[in-house]
This record gives C-alpha cells, sequence and structure tokens, in this order.
C-alpha cells in the first residue's frame, strides 16, 4: 500500500510541477475565470441523459418514469462510495447492510437490478456478491420499476441502477489524480487520463484504483484494484464506436453484524451474553440451540460477527463495446456488446461457503430504430444472452444466534461433524459443499444430503422486442412496447457423491413483458405521465445459475414470477435552476427467498423530488413514502422471534420461549407488512459556494420506525444522519475536500439482509462519526 501512495504522490508531484514549469516558459495571457461554474453546469439532475432506456436518448425530465440521475460532478458533491448512497438523492433507495458489501440496488422495498450501459451486469446473490467499484463509471441512473422491454427480462424487478461507462475524449487531453485518506487507516488512489489520438476521430482513455481500507469493524478489512481503459472511434458523423475494458480484483469482508437484535440492543446497546446449547449437549452452534442467559453487557459496536480466519475474495474481467450508427436519415443503428468473467471464493469459519468456479455471461443486443415521419419511431431489438455458472455452495448449517460475541473467537467456528459432513460432499481437503442435486443413497426414500446452490449450468436467453415512440401532438407522446424473451436452460450436478449418477435436467420457457407509457405537457415546463408494465421475470441463484430442486428438477416457478407496475407522476423542468418530480405507484412483484422459493410483495407509495441551483447555492431534497406487504404469501426467518433463542431461566433479562435458533421459521400466507424497509425516507443535500475558492455542504437522512423482524417485535426506531464537507480550490488545478460523516456521531442500525430472513438473528451498527480527505489534481 505505501509503494502504491507512494507512487501516487510522485506522480501528483510530477504533473504539478509540469504544469509550473509550463506556466513559467509559456509567454501566454493568462484569462482567470472565477465562480461556481463547474458545479452550475452539471448537478441538475433534468438535465442528464438516460441513454437506452427507451432506445435513443432522454433526458431524466422527458423519461415517463420516476429517475434520479446523477452526473460524476454529482457524484462527487454527495459524496457517493457505493450503492447504498444513492439513498441521500434517490427516493426509496434504501437498502439493507447486504452483510457490509453492497453489490445490488435496494429500490421500492426490494433488491433491484444492476445494469451497465443497457446491459444487466453480474452481481450479487440476493445482496451479496461482488462490490462495487465507481472507477468505470461517469453517470449513474437510478430508475425506478422493471426494466423497459429493449433490457430484457430480468430477476428483480423492484427498480434498477443503470451505470455509464466511461467514454474517451476524442478532443484534446485531461486527466485527474485522486488521493484520499480517512479514519481507521482507509486509504484510496486513482488516476484517469484521457487523451486524443487522431484529432475528432479516436481517443483513448486509461482510469486505475487502488483501495486499501481497514475498517471501524473487527476484521473487516477491504482491499481492491480496479483497472479500465477505454477507445472511441468517430470516423464521421454518423458512426461512433466505445469499446472498454475492466479488471476488478478484490478481497472484502463477510460482515454479519451482531446477533442476538433485542430491542434493548437497538435502544441502548445492551448484548445478552451466554453461548447457545444443542439439543445434544454441545456448544458448538447448531440448529435448534438454546442460551441459558449468564449476563448483560454493553456490547462495542465494532464487534460484530467476522472472524480473521475467513476468505472472501473475487476476481472479473468486463470487455464491453457499443456502436451507434446512422445509416440514413431516417435509420439508426445501435449495437452493444458485453462479456464477462467472474471467479469468486469465500471460505467461512461458521461453515458458509461459496465458490464460484468460473462464470462466463455474454451478450448482443442489436437495437434498429426507423423513423417513419418526425412523430413515429419504430424500435426493433433483437438480444442473445448466454450465461454460464460452475459454483459450489454450502449453507445448511450456518447457527448465527447461539454464538455468544462476547467471547474468543473460538466461538465463532462451526467444524461440521461427521454426520454433517455425510450430508456434504467434499469438493477439496477440509472444504464440504452441498451436492448439486438429492439423492437416497441407503434407500430409505428419503434423500441424504444438504442442499443449496451448488450448480452448474447454462443458459440461453433470446429476445425480440418492438417498441414504438409516437408524438400524436405537440403536448402528447407515448412509448409502447412488447418483448417475448425464449429461455433454453441446462443444470447440472457437478459434485454428485461417489456411487451415483450425477443428475441433470433441461427446461425451455417463453417469457413475456409489455409497457405502455403516456406523457402529457401541460406547458412547456411541466409534464404529466403514466406508466404500465407488465413482465414475466426469472428467479435464479449465484451468479444467475440455476439450481435443481429437491426431485431433481429445474422448477418451473422459477420462470414464473410476475410483475406489474401501474405509475403516475409529474415532472417540472423549467430550466437549468430548477428541477422537480412527483410519483406515485402501485406495483405488485415476487420476492426470492434465501431457501429459493418465491414469495408476492404488493407495494403502495409516493416520491417526491427536487432540485433548484442559484449562482452560489444549490440544493437536493427527496420524500418518499412506501407501504409494502406480502401479496397473501408466505414469509420465513431463519427464527420466528429473537426471544425463541434463549430459554426463561433468567426472566430478570430475557423472558426466552426455549423454542432454540435457528429454528427456519415459516408464516402462512398473509398480507403483513414486510419486514425491514423504512415506510418513510426524507433526505436534504445542499452547497454554498462562499467564496470563488471555498464551497461548503451537508447532508441530511432520515429514516422512519420499522420492524426488523416479521412479527414486529423489535423495531429501529426513528434514526437520522448528518454529513458536512468544505471544499477549497488551491489552485486552479488543485483542490482539497474535507467530508466528516456522521458528525453528530448517531448509532444508527442498519437490516442485513433483504427480504428479512436475518430479522430476528442480526442487525448492522452502522459506523461512528469519522472524516476523510480528498485530494485532487487536474491536469
Amino acid at each position: 500500500m505505501k509503494k502504491v501512495i507512494g507512487l501516487a504522490v510522485s506522480t501528483l508531484a510530477l504533473a504539478i510541477s509540469q504544469s509550473l514549469y509550463a506556466q513559467q516558459a509559456a509567454d501566454i495571457e493568462v484569462v482567470e475565470v472565477t465562480g461556481n461554474q463547474q458545479s452550475l453546469d452539471t448537478l441538475n439532475p433534468g438535465d442528464n441523459t438516460l441513454k437506452g432506456i427507451f432506445g435513443s436518448g432522454l433526458s431524466a425530465a422527458e423519461t415517463p418514469r420516476a429517475v434520479t440521475s446523477l452526473s460524476a460532478q454529482a457524484i462527487e458533491a454527495l459524496n457517493i462510495n457505493d450503492l447504498h448512497d444513492i439513498v441521500k438523492a434517490a427516493p426509496n433507495a434504501y437498502a439493507s447492510s447486504g452483510f457490509g458489501t453492497p453489490s445490488l440496488p435496494s429500490i421500492r422495498g426490494q433488491l433491484g437490478e444492476l445494469f451497465q450501459d443497457g446491459i444487466r451486469r453480474q452481481a450479487g446473490n440476493n445482496g451479496f456478491g461482488l462490490p462495487l467499484s465507481f472507477n468505470s463509471v461517469e453517470q449513474i441512473d437510478v430508475v425506478k420499476g422493471p426494466s423497459p422491454v429493449l433490457f430484457g427480462s430480468t430477476q428483480r424487478n423492484g427498480g434498477f441502477v443503470n451505470l455509464q461507462t466511461k467514454v474517451a475524449p476524442t478532443t484534446e487531453s485531461k486527466g485527474k489524480v485522486t488521493l484520499r485518506a480517512g479514519r481507521w487507516d482507509q486509504y484510496s488512489a486513482q488516476v484517469d487520463y484521457g487523451t486524443a489520438i487522431e484529432e475528432g476521430k479516436s481517443g483513448i482513455r486509461f482510469s486505475a484504483e487502488y483501495l486499501d481500507h481497514g475498517s471501524f469493524y473487527d476484521f473487516a478489512e477491504r482491499d481492491s484494484t480496479n483497472l479500465f481503459v477505454a477507445y472511441r472511434y468517430t470516423p464521421s458523423d454518423v458512426l461512433t464506436w466505445d469499446i472498454s475494458a475492466e479488471y476488478y480484483d478484490t478481497d472484502y469482508p463477510d460482515n454479519a453484524g451482531i446477533n442476538r437484535p433485542t430491542q434493548d440492543l437497538i435502544d441502548n446497546g445492551i448484548y445478552i451474553t451466554g453461548q447457545g446449547t444443542q439439543p445434544n449437549g454441545s456448544t458448538v452452534p447448531g440448529a435448534g440451540a438454546i442460551i441459558s442467559p449468564t449476563g448483560e453487557v454493553v456490547i462495542p459496536r465494532n464487534r460484530v460477527f467476522t472472524n480473521p480466519d475467513d476468505i472472501n475474495g473475487a476476481e472479473t474481467t468486463v470487455i464491453r463495446s457499443s456502436v451507434e450508427y446512422k445509416m440514413t436519415d431516417n435509420v439508426a443503428l445501435r449495437n452493444i456488446t458485453y462479456y464477462q468473467y467472474l471467479e469468486r471464493e469465500e471460505i467461512a469459519q461458521n461453515s458458509f461457503v461459496e465458490i464460484i468456479d468460473g462464470a462466463d455471461t455474454f451478450e448482443n443486443r442489436t437495437e434498429l430504430d426507423y423513423k417513419w415521419n418526425d412523430s413515429q419511431t419504430t424500435t426493433v431489438g433483437l438480444a442473445l444472452r448466454y450465461n454460464d455458472v460452475l459454483g459450489y455452495s454450502q449453507f445448511t448449517t450456518e447457527a448465527d444466534n447461539p454464538i455468544d460475541l462476547t467471547g474468543p473467537i473460538s466461538n465463532r467456528v462451526i467444524p461440521l461433524t461427521d454426520a454433517q459432513k455425510a450430508r456434504l460432499v467434499e469438493l477439496r481437503p477440509g472444504v464440504y459443499v452441498s451436492p448439486g442435486a438429492q439423492y437416497d443413497v441407503d434407500g430409505d426414500g428419503n434423500g441424504d444430503f444438504n442442499l443449496s446452490d451448488t450448480t452448474d449450468s447454462t443458459a440461453w436467453q433470446t429476445g425480440l422486442a418492438l417498441q414504438q415512440r409516437s408524438t400524436w401532438t405537440d403536448k402528447f407522446s407515448t412509448i409502447a412496447g412488447v418483448r417475448v424473451d425464449y429461455y433454453d436452460v441446462d443444470a447440472r450436478d457437478p459434485l454428485a457423491p461417489i456411487g451415483v449418477e450425477a443428475a441433470s435436467d433441461s427446461y425451455s420457457d417463453t417469457l413475456t413483458s409489455y409497457q405502455l407509457s403516456a406523457v402529457y405537457k401541460l406547458t412547456d415546463e411541466v409534464n404529466v405521465y403514466a406508466a404500465f408494465s407488465e413482465n414475466d421475470a426469472t428467479s435464479n441463484s449465484m451468479a444467475g445459475g440455476t439450481v435443481l430442486g429437491v426431485n431433481n428438477e429445474i422448477n418451473p416457478q422459477n420462470f414464473a414470477t410476475e410483475n406489474t407496475l401501474y405509475e403516475v407522476g409529474v415532472k417540472y423542468a423549467p430550466n437549468s435552476s430548477w428541477y422537480a418530480e412527483v410519483a406515485v405507484f402501485d406495483q405488485t412483484r415476487s420476492l426470492r427467498n434465501r431457501d429459493g422459493s418465491n414469495s408476492g410483495v404488493k407495494t403502495q407509495g409516493f416520491e417526491l423530488q427536487m432540485f433548484y441551483q442559484a449562482d452560489d447555492v444549490w440544493i437536493n431534497a427527496a420524500y418518499s413514502y412506501l407501504d409494502a406487504r406480502f401479496d397473501d404469501s408466505a414469509a420465513f426467518q431463519g427464527t420466528a422471534q429473537v426471544i425463541d433463542a434463549f430459554d426463561n431461566s433468567r426472566p430478570d433479562i430475557i423472558e426466552g420461549t426455549g423454542v432454540g435458533s435457528p429454528s427456519f421459521a415459516a408464516f402462512p400466507a398473509s398480507d403483513s407488512r414486510v419486514q425491514g424497509i423504512p415506510p418513510q425516507i426524507a433526505s436534504i443535500n445542499a452547497g454554498w459556494q462562499i467564496t470563488d475558492d471555498l464551497q461548503v455542504g451537508a447532508s441530511a437522512l432520515y429514516t422512519k420506525s420499522f420492524p426488523l423482524d416479521f412479527l414486529q417485535t423489535v423495531h429501529i426506531r426513528d434514526q437520522y444522519t448528518v454529513d458536512v464537507n468544505a471544499d477549497y480550490q488551491v489552485t486552479d488545478d488543485l483542490r482539497l475536500r474535507l467530508d466528516i460523516i456522521n458528525v453528530t456521531d448517531e448509532e444508527n442500525w442498519q437490516p442485513l439482509f433483504e427480504g428479512g430472513y436475518f430479522g430476528a438473528t442480526l442487525v448492522m451498527p452502522n459506523v461512528p462519526r469519522h472524516a476523510q480527505v480528498t485530494m485532487q489534481y487536474a491536469f
């Protein structure tokens, strides 16, 4: 790390010295421009173009969906460093911690999809997977509701984030070096440089990021390297070709927060001590273990469920190509190609294993726009997606509540018994995983193995889309679309037990999606829109793979997830100083449970966001209301309620039920509120240009109290976070920024996992007050 930081500092010093030398050597007139022009031109989200969502680009103000668009400058101004931070600006974008590593967005109370340039990326499985680097990103678009027909059938439908990739310049050269240091020995360095190769026709861009992060939490360090290169070729006004490649290598923690989330823990930090005991008398954490309380302590908030001997890392390579070609005055062609290779390995001391031994994902999509006249444009799209996954999984012997986090680290280790090993398969010496299918080896009529997500699966998805954009009058326009996706899937057991023939199955299905939206211009400044979307979606396991069920067949229900959206809204965009939008929605969709099953969820809500910028002040504010309920569907938790983990031997501490934990609780079909989601969120961000060189800002986020568990026995109370920052322009090229996060040092909490499965088992303490300093040099 010291060598990397040293190299970055040397690079910065060299760039500064060259700049100073050039200023001394050049005999030219210097014209100084002062003010806040950089912010003025780029922070308004209504001016951003949302590429690809409905074909050729629409601005955020023109897009008939609730959307929050963040330019590169807005990302910096709001200090957005990961997917969780989008809640600062985007209504209803609150996310669970994702085991400390956000890999997917959460929108309208459910995991959303992650796209880049309109192509679905490989990301997490139920929210825990590969962390995301923004090194290749120059714009973030947060869109509510299912993906549009041009993007195709997906897995998650609450909404999606579409990342727009950096492109190379074809005129001039520019670059910047960014160094950051923060509390808990958190350091990062980024170099981003682009230059024209042939002026006006081609260019290249390089961006490299290194991150070395210590952590507030115990044993939760993270480091990563991201290398990105982009090439642009524009031989004429009618053809643009962007090619990029990205390599990402990271080691990161599986941070499960603090277990035993009683109300006293949430309100006062009080933790109940005592190692759980299994029914057979063992103090090794296991199913049905019961805790006899031994006392109460105020647990340090950094004492989370991690282990220094855990192994967890990932490596991925992504190649992208985007071609835009205007064939004639009324015919335009777009072709997008994406390939990603992913490997991931986690071997945790609590017996959790997830190894992706190789996941190849390829997609090619071609869109043809035919403009009949000034008011009618037809888009035809053809897409082919290939996904091949070889992965091994084992999560059936985890047990979190029995572990006393105040005791020795050995409390957190779950060594497998011989009986447990017999129900698994040894992948490599000492590493046991589930087979990819069920077998009755002893002939008693019952399956003899524990199943999880192990699979060797291949999926082909072929999609045909048709979209019509129509301008009927000066005020009224519509977008209608339909898409059909044909899936052909094979799944095999890659690790069958000795002596049995590996099971396999094939399945094919056709999924459809429809969309219709309309925009009516009340005035030149105000648009009213309505949107309808209905689509089928899939339910996949890790890396988008498909598993065999207990009957050794692919479950057809994995391809029968139905989602419907009704949304109306108003958008106000009078000029570059103002932007506002209001949306009301009714959305039903499916939630993938940890065991692979699906539960229906129905949501209704209201969202408001606004932006204003004057000469020296800007402000962004958002508010959302969400009522998310199970749609006459079952719900699941590892334990029904936290008191089930304890016996009643110390009623002065807790009146336990003695059921044991984990007990794998299932709740009958109901319309109960979905746990782990705040019903109301409000945020505000502001900046003030005090002088030509100094700007200060602040950000505040408020979440309304919400239940942590299905039975609503424990609540995360109303809570807020306030951040402040100051930005000083030292010279024309050098700037310094200071951020203080959680300046009031609130002891806030966050759910651990989307869908509430761990609602009575785990909760994440948010980080306390901390500061970070950023130095950026432009050249």
